[in-house]
Protein backbone atom coordinates (compact mmCIF):
# COMPACT_ATOMS: atom_id res chain seq x y z
CA UNK A 1 0.00 0.00 0.00
CA UNK A 2 1.26 3.48 -0.90
CA UNK A 3 0.11 6.63 0.86
CA UNK A 4 0.85 10.35 0.69
CA UNK A 5 0.50 12.63 3.70
CA UNK A 6 0.87 16.38 3.19
CA UNK A 7 0.70 19.63 5.06
CA UNK A 8 1.52 23.13 3.79
CA UNK A 9 5.28 22.51 3.80
CA UNK A 10 6.10 18.80 3.61
CA UNK A 11 5.03 15.54 1.96
CA UNK A 12 5.50 12.10 3.50
CA UNK A 13 5.52 8.99 1.32
CA UNK A 14 4.71 5.67 3.00
CA UNK A 15 5.14 2.27 1.35
CA UNK A 16 3.65 -0.37 3.65
CA UNK A 17 5.33 -3.17 1.69
CA UNK A 18 8.74 -1.96 2.88
CA UNK A 19 7.74 -1.25 6.49
CA UNK A 20 8.97 -3.81 9.03
CA UNK A 21 7.57 -1.89 12.01
CA UNK A 22 10.75 -0.97 13.83
CA UNK A 23 8.72 1.76 15.64
CA UNK A 24 11.59 4.25 15.35
CA UNK A 25 9.23 6.80 13.74
CA UNK A 26 6.75 6.34 16.61
CA UNK A 27 9.48 6.78 19.20
CA UNK A 28 10.80 9.92 17.50
CA UNK A 29 7.39 11.58 17.03
CA UNK A 30 4.54 9.81 18.82
CA UNK A 31 2.21 12.74 18.16
CA UNK A 32 2.64 12.19 14.41
CA UNK A 33 2.90 8.40 14.16
CA UNK A 34 0.34 6.27 16.02
CA UNK A 35 -0.65 2.82 14.71
CA UNK A 36 -3.79 2.84 16.85
CA UNK A 37 -5.16 5.87 14.99
CA UNK A 38 -6.60 6.25 11.49
CA UNK A 39 -4.90 7.63 9.57
CA UNK A 40 -1.84 6.54 11.48
CA UNK A 41 0.20 9.53 10.25
CA UNK A 42 -1.12 12.97 11.20
CA UNK A 43 1.10 15.89 10.28
CA UNK A 44 -0.70 18.56 12.29
CA UNK A 45 0.34 17.22 15.68
CA UNK A 46 4.07 18.03 15.69
CA UNK A 47 6.52 20.48 14.18
CA UNK A 48 7.90 19.82 10.72
CA UNK A 49 11.49 19.51 12.02
CA UNK A 50 10.35 16.85 14.50
CA UNK A 51 8.49 14.97 11.76
CA UNK A 52 11.47 15.23 9.41
CA UNK A 53 13.78 13.82 12.10
CA UNK A 54 11.34 10.95 12.76
CA UNK A 55 11.14 10.00 9.08
CA UNK A 56 14.93 9.99 8.85
CA UNK A 57 14.98 7.34 11.60
CA UNK A 58 13.11 4.83 9.41
CA UNK A 59 15.57 1.96 8.81
CA UNK A 60 13.52 0.23 6.09
CA UNK A 61 13.04 3.17 3.74
CA UNK A 62 9.26 2.76 3.98
CA UNK A 63 8.98 6.45 4.86
CA UNK A 64 10.26 9.29 2.71
CA UNK A 65 9.89 13.04 3.08
CA UNK A 66 10.21 16.09 0.82
CA UNK A 67 9.32 19.75 0.85
CA UNK A 68 6.14 20.64 -1.08
CA UNK A 69 7.66 23.80 -2.61
CA UNK A 70 4.16 25.29 -2.82
CA UNK A 71 3.16 22.77 -5.49
CA UNK A 72 -0.31 21.22 -5.33
CA UNK A 73 -1.13 17.83 -6.80
CA UNK A 74 -4.51 16.27 -7.48
CA UNK A 75 -6.19 13.50 -9.40
CA UNK A 76 -8.10 14.20 -12.61
CA UNK A 77 -9.79 10.83 -13.11
CA UNK A 78 -11.89 12.16 -16.00
CA UNK A 79 -8.58 12.67 -17.85
CA UNK A 80 -6.92 9.51 -16.48
CA UNK A 81 -4.09 11.43 -14.84
CA UNK A 82 -2.71 13.11 -11.75
CA UNK A 83 -1.51 16.69 -12.15
CA UNK A 84 0.75 19.20 -10.41
CA UNK A 85 0.12 22.93 -10.32
CA UNK A 86 2.16 25.92 -9.26
CA UNK A 87 -0.73 28.30 -8.68
CA UNK A 88 -2.71 28.12 -11.94
CA UNK A 89 0.21 26.83 -14.01
CA UNK A 90 0.17 23.12 -14.93
CA UNK A 91 3.74 21.94 -14.32
CA UNK A 92 3.46 18.17 -14.34
CA UNK A 93 1.31 15.18 -15.07
CA UNK A 94 1.27 11.42 -14.74
CA UNK A 95 -0.97 9.68 -17.26
CA UNK A 96 -2.53 6.24 -17.13
CA UNK A 97 -4.82 4.21 -19.32
CA UNK A 98 -7.57 1.94 -18.13
CA UNK A 99 -6.98 -1.65 -19.22
CA UNK A 100 -8.80 -4.93 -18.65
CA UNK A 101 -6.44 -5.70 -15.77
CA UNK A 102 -6.38 -2.25 -14.13
CA UNK A 103 -4.54 1.02 -14.73
CA UNK A 104 -1.28 1.25 -16.64
CA UNK A 105 0.86 4.36 -16.08
CA UNK A 106 2.47 5.21 -19.40
CA UNK A 107 3.84 8.74 -19.02
CA UNK A 108 5.17 11.00 -16.25
CA UNK A 109 6.53 14.46 -16.95
CA UNK A 110 7.40 17.54 -14.91
CA UNK A 111 8.47 20.91 -16.32
CA UNK A 112 12.32 20.89 -16.17
CA UNK A 113 12.23 24.18 -14.24
CA UNK A 114 10.66 22.19 -11.35
CA UNK A 115 12.92 19.15 -11.55
CA UNK A 116 14.52 17.55 -8.52
CA UNK A 117 11.70 18.48 -6.12
CA UNK A 118 9.99 15.10 -5.91
CA UNK A 119 6.96 16.25 -7.89
CA UNK A 120 7.01 13.27 -10.25
CA UNK A 121 7.04 10.89 -7.29
CA UNK A 122 4.04 12.69 -5.78
CA UNK A 123 2.20 12.32 -9.09
CA UNK A 124 2.90 8.58 -9.29
CA UNK A 125 1.97 8.06 -5.62
CA UNK A 126 -1.32 9.89 -6.21
CA UNK A 127 -2.29 7.32 -8.84
CA UNK A 128 -1.03 4.39 -6.74
CA UNK A 129 -3.01 5.57 -3.73
CA UNK A 130 -6.20 6.18 -5.74
CA UNK A 131 -5.92 2.80 -7.44
CA UNK A 132 -5.28 0.97 -4.19
CA UNK A 133 -8.26 2.65 -2.54
CA UNK A 134 -10.46 1.46 -5.41
CA UNK A 135 -8.93 -2.03 -5.54
CA UNK A 136 -7.44 -1.41 -8.99
CA UNK A 137 -4.18 -3.08 -9.99
CA UNK A 138 -1.51 -0.61 -11.14
CA UNK A 139 1.15 -1.44 -13.71
CA UNK A 140 3.53 0.75 -15.66
CA UNK A 141 5.25 1.09 -19.00
CA UNK A 142 6.66 4.49 -17.93
CA UNK A 143 10.30 4.04 -16.85
CA UNK A 144 10.02 6.55 -13.99
CA UNK A 145 6.76 5.11 -12.60
CA UNK A 146 8.23 1.60 -12.90
CA UNK A 147 11.16 2.75 -10.77
CA UNK A 148 8.79 4.12 -8.10
CA UNK A 149 6.75 0.89 -8.16
CA UNK A 150 9.94 -1.12 -7.63
CA UNK A 151 11.09 0.96 -4.62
Amino acid sequence: MHRLYENNEIVIFWNSDKCFHSTKCIQASPKTFDVNRKPWIQLGNASNPEIWHAVEQCPSGALGILYRHGINTRMEPENCRSVAYDGDKLIGECDYRETESGWCIYHTEVDPEYGGKGIAKRLVYSILEEGERKGIKITSTCSYASKVLAE
